[in-house]
C-alpha cells in the first residue's frame, strides 16, 4: 500500500486517489545514513559496470500522505565519502579530473514537486548540483513499506532509481581505448535504497 495512497475499489475513495488510513504517516522525516545507501554504476571500459556509494550524506523528507504533491525531500552528499572499493580510483574521482572536492566538498539535491504515479510508484524532480552546476533531475521511487523499529521509531523506506549523463555537470574527463570506445561511460545510473526515522 502506497505511502501517499493507493486507489481503492469504492468509487469514492478511487476519485479521492487517496487511502486515508496512510494518513498517519504524514509527517517530517530524517534519513538514516546507517540503514540508507546512495549509490551510483557507471560503465567501464566498454565490458563492465563499476559500482560506488557515498558514505557521509544527510537528508530530509516532508511526507504528506493526503497530497503527494506537497512532499519534498532534501540531501546532502559529502564528496570525499566516495567508495568504489579501490583507494587508487577514489583518489582519482576526487582529483581535478573529476569531483574536485577540495573546491567542491558537497552535492546536493533539492525536490521542486513530486507526484504519486500509481501502486507504491512515485516519482519527485528537483535539482542536483554537482562541481557549481545544477541541473534538474527526476527520480523515480517504490515504497517499500512502513514498520516501527524496535526502538519505536516510525520507518518508512524508499528505492529509487535515475539515469543522468555526467558531462551535463561538467564531469567530462575520459581516456580512448585502442578498440574504440572511451573508459568511463557519460551515462551514470543512480540508485537510492532509503530509511526514513519520523521525527518526534
Amino acid at each position: 500500500m502506497g505511502i501517499f495512497g493507493r486507489k481503492n475499489t469504492d468509487e469514492t475513495a478511487s476519485a479521492a486517489g487517496v487511502n486515508p488510513e496512510l494518513a498517519a504517516l504524514t509527517g517530517e522525516y530524517t534519513i538514516d545514513p546507517a540503514h540508507s545507501t546512495i549509490g551510483f554504476t557507471a560503465r567501464h571500459a566498454m565490458v563492465t559496470n563499476v559500482k560506488g556509494r557515498f558514505t557521509d550524506f544527510t537528508g530530509s523528507l516532508v511526507l504528506d500522505g493526503t497530497e503527494p504533491s506537497r512532499s519534498t525531500a532534501s540531501i546532502d552528499v559529502t564528496m570525499e565519502s566516495i567508495d568504489t572499493g579501490s583507494a587508487d580510483r577514489d583518489g582519482h574521482l576526487k582529483s581535478a579530473d573529476f569531483f574536485k572536492t577540495d573546491e567542491f566538498p558537497t552535492m546536493t539535491f533539492r525536490s521542486t514537486s513530486a507526484e504519486a504515479l500509481g501502486g507504491d510508484d512515485y516519482r519527485i524532480s528537483g535539482e542536483l548540483s554537482i562541481l557549481g552546476v545544477t541541473k534538474p533531475l527526476s527520480i523515480d521511487l517504490e515504497f517499500n513499506g512502513s514498520a516501527k523499529d524496535p526502538f519505536g521509531n516510525e520507518r518508512v523506506g524508499f528505492e529509487g532509481k535515475a539515469e543522468i549523463l555526467r558531462s551535463d555537470w561538467g564531469l567530462t574527463w575520459n581516456a580512448a581505448l585502442e578498440t574504440g570506445g572511451v573508459l568511463v561511460s557519460d551515462k551514470i545510473r543512480l540508485n537510492f535504497d532509503i530509511s526514513a526515522i519520523k521525527n518526534a
